[in-house]
């Protein structure tokens, strides 16, 4: 059985059913729960060519600000879908891309599976517009499994 497993989330409605299917998964060997949200980083606007405007700091601690709180209502809502009886580390990490982010966070806290959504796109939309999902199945050497 699985000790630790990673739950990452966008706060989509899917991503709450994977972490229901998560917490039976969880329950049934008693793992470790990490539910995790990815934040890209800020980025200061770039006025015409490439010349960046000076700042004051504000955007950047608001921009931190609002991430922090959008992090924080998806990760308790994820949290309470994968239930309550078991403890869940909420955590939040910085990266411009969401799934190198899920594969770090999976490396760094030693998780044994991923569990994710996938919005199971086909055809021309899954190649062109790709998926978190798909890129973390690409890359990982941490089992995921995905659930629809």
């Amino acid at each position: 059985m699985y000790k630790h497993i990673l739950i990452p989330t966008d706060g989509s409605a899917l991503s709450l059913r994977a972490a229901r299917e998560a917490g039976k998964l969880a329950g049934a060997g008693k793992a470790k729960v990490t539910a995790l949200y990815v934040v890209a980083p800020y980025m200061p606007p770039v006025m015409g060519d490439g010349y960046i405007p000076p700042t004051d700091g504000g955007m950047a601690r608001r921009y931190r600000e609002s991430a922090a709180k959008v992090a924080a209502k998806a990760l308790d809502k994820l949290a309470t879908a994968a239930g309550a009886k078991m403890r869940c580390e909420k955590v939040v990490v910085t990266n411009d891309q969401p799934w190198a982010g899920i594969i770090k966070a999976a490396r760094d806290r030693k998780c044994d599976v991923i569990v994710m959504a996938s919005r199971g796109r086909g055809g021309l939309a899954g190649l062109f517009l790709g998926s978190e999902t798909t890129k973390v199945l690409s890359h990982s050497k941490t089992p995921v499994l995905v659930c629809r």
